[in-house]
């Protein structure tokens, strides 16, 4: 561990000695989309997990080995056996009209990927698979092992990781194996008429050894394997800066809506077959890999070697990286000074040294043997490879080694949406709240303490509507003759999105106030409307978010009995519909009003 830090930090050094300098880099983003590939039985009224990404992956990838530069979408692995990614080709450039792009570019994908899908297959995109490790829920069929393998889970086999590289095998064992135990999540049930109280299920009776039956909470539903978040699916937003300095601020600037995106693209109200009390992935992400052990969690002695660290690898954002973000860093940040130091001796500035000395506070979970012992100059695996497996709302991306890309910030805390016009809507719009920001030299900044319980509030069922989340009141001033405790306050999403007379701006207006003062032709403003209406709809509760539209469903259903339990044929119905809706075969008024999306043959 202390060899490969050591070369991890040597590589992020050699990274930016090289590239410190790199300036007035062109606009660029991307996104990335993973898709659930589910099999129905019309006959049976069942939807299944489909266990063969690795079979897929080849067949997908074709294009891109034979000719890279004609490939219009990029196709890679991703976590579980019944999941893989996608891309665009190339990146999207700075100007406007790109956004003409998106949409049809998802399109592609789906089309590309059911050319080799059999006619009961489909690609979804959803956030939770809703019957997740109940029985039956995947094909071919498969158990899970409590008492050995990689999982060692009372419902998920190990099968559902992914078989086609040993990476996510890795992760998945070496999380478990450092904590010392496994992986406890616990959602709340939604408290229905027919829940029992309380509701606490046997879990012996699936061969738990008394472990579970001590982690799980009463009223909760309890999940015990990695899969159950890193199972999830979503929505990821990469942009160029124009430098460093552009970069670290628009990490910044971008944290604030982290928690204003969680709750606008709410998708996942239903875990392991239970429908639930939240509407998001959030919580089974974050403790889906917490690798911390009793003592560093502090719940247990610390042991020689370990501190106590507040958090796992995954969730919210813990250190903001510009000089005007240091008045709000308010969460303590766990390094060893030693690597500080050793940053900070190289040139690098002290926000940005205790950043990357904080990533190195972790063991590494997972690196192959043939990245360890390389050329520092020239490679930067062991870096990578931390990097990779932390897992935060935003991350802060330096130029890859052996490359032209530059500075890049990923925004990654959003729900995946069930149709591509959600998805490239929530892109575009990540994308104009980039170019806003930096358009209007806008400052969001609040206490990195309040975006943290931002996350928990966005994450709750309805938080649309029922939550109200801290957001800076003058984002326009960068003024600081204030006490830090005055210059924000609590806000409706509506007010968030929308804007309040007198009282707040509102982001939509910003956005299109910067729309009107670029040449913008009919068909992009028309484009830019449709995605702009569908979130001004979703703050002010006159369209549905995902998980709203996916409760009703489950809520109406006739075999629906008021004990939260979302059975086979719910299932089924449920992912029909979706399925149907994403291909343009079924209207939904509830989510996109009059809005009609293309037909998919």
């Amino acid at each position: 561990m202390e060899y490969l830090r050591h070369h991890g930090i040597l590589q992020f050094l050699n990274l930016y000695k090289k590239h410190k300098h790199r300036r007035d880099d062109n606009f660029k983003w991307g996104d990335e989309i993973e898709y659930s590939i589910v099999k129905f039985d019309d006959e049976e009224k069942t939807a299944k997990a489909l266990f063969d990404s690795h079979n897929l992956m080849p067949k997908l990838n074709k294009k891109e080995l034979e000719d890279p530069e004609k490939a219009e979408c990029l196709w890679r692995l991703e976590y579980s056996s019944y999941q893989i990614e996608s891309m665009p080709g190339k990146p999207y450039g700075e100007s406007l009209e790109e956004f003409n792009k998106v949409e049809s570019n998802m399109l592609r994908r789906r089309v590309e990927a059911r050319e080799f899908l059999k006619p009961d297959e489909s690609l979804l995109t959803i956030t939770v698979f809703p019957r997740l490790g109940c029985s039956n829920f995947c094909y071919p069929a498969a158990k899970p092992t409590p008492r050995e393998g990689i999982n060692t889970s009372l419902f998920l086999p190990d099968e559902a990781i992914c078989q086609g590289h040993d990476r996510w095998q890795a992760i998945t064992r070496n999380v478990r194996l450092r904590r010392g135990e496994k992986i406890s999540i616990n959602i709340p049930i939604y408290r229905d008429k027919n829940v029992v109280e309380p509701f606490r299920e046997d879990l012996a009776a699936l061969g738990d050894d008394g472990q579970s039956q001590k982690e799980a909470r009463d009223d909760h539903v309890y999940m015990d394997a990695t899969g159950f978040g890193m199972g999830s699916c979503c929505l990821q937003v990469t942009m160029l800066g124009q430098d460093i300095t552009q970069a670290r601020e628009l990490y910044d600037q971008l944290t604030a809506f982290c928690p204003v995106m969680v709750a606008l693209t709410a998708a996942a109200p239903a875990f392991r077959g239970y429908l639930t009390d939240i509407d998001n992935r959030y919580i089974a992400n974050k403790d889906s890999v917490d690798e911390r052990t009793p003592g560093e969690r502090g719940v247990g002695p610390l042991k020689e070697g370990e501190i106590l660290n507040r958090s796992g690898r995954n969730g919210a954002v813990e250190w903001y990286l510009s000089e005007q973000g240091q008045r709000y860093n308010d969460l303590p940040l766990e390094y060893d000074e030693k690597w500080l130091n050793l940053i900070m001796e190289n040139g690098v500035d002290k926000i940005l040294a205790q950043h990357i000395a904080h990533l190195f506070a972790r063991d590494y979970v997972c690196i192959l043997s043939t990245q360890v012992y390389i050329d520092d100059e020239k490679r930067s695996d062991c870096f990578e490879s931390i990097q990779g497996t932390t897992w935060r709302s935003m991350r802060f991306k330096p130029p890859p080694a052996n490359s032209d890309i530059g500075w890049r910030v990923e925004f990654r805390p959003m729900d995946i949406q069930i149709t591509d016009f959600e998805n490239a809507a929530a892109v575009c719009f990540i994308i104009l709240l980039a170019k806003v920001i930096v358009h209007f030299n806008l400052n969001t900044l609040i206490p990195l303490s309040k975006v943290e319980e931002n996350m928990m509030r966005a994450q709750k069922r309805d938080a649309v509507n029922r939550e109200k989340l801290w957001f800076r009141k003058d984002i326009t001033s960068h003024a600081t003759d204030q006490p830090i405790d005055q210059e924000y306050g609590e806000f409706t999403l509506n007010e968030i999105i929308n804007g309040k007379q007198g009282h707040f701006v509102g982001i939509i207006p910003l956005i299109n106030s910067y729309i009107d003062s670029c040449n913008v032709d009919t068909e992009t403003r028309n484009t830019i409307q449709q995605f702009l209406n569908l979130f001004s709809g979703r703050a002010s509760g006159k369209l549905l978010t995902d998980a709203a539209w996916m409760r009703k469903l489950i809520i109406n259903h006739p075999d629906y009995k008021q004990d939260a339990v979302v059975s086979e044929h719910i299932n089924y119905d449920l992912l029909k519909s979706i399925d149907q809706i994403a291909h343009g075969y079924q209207p939904c008024p509830d989510l996109f009003g009059s809005h009609l999306l293309p037909k998919i043959l």
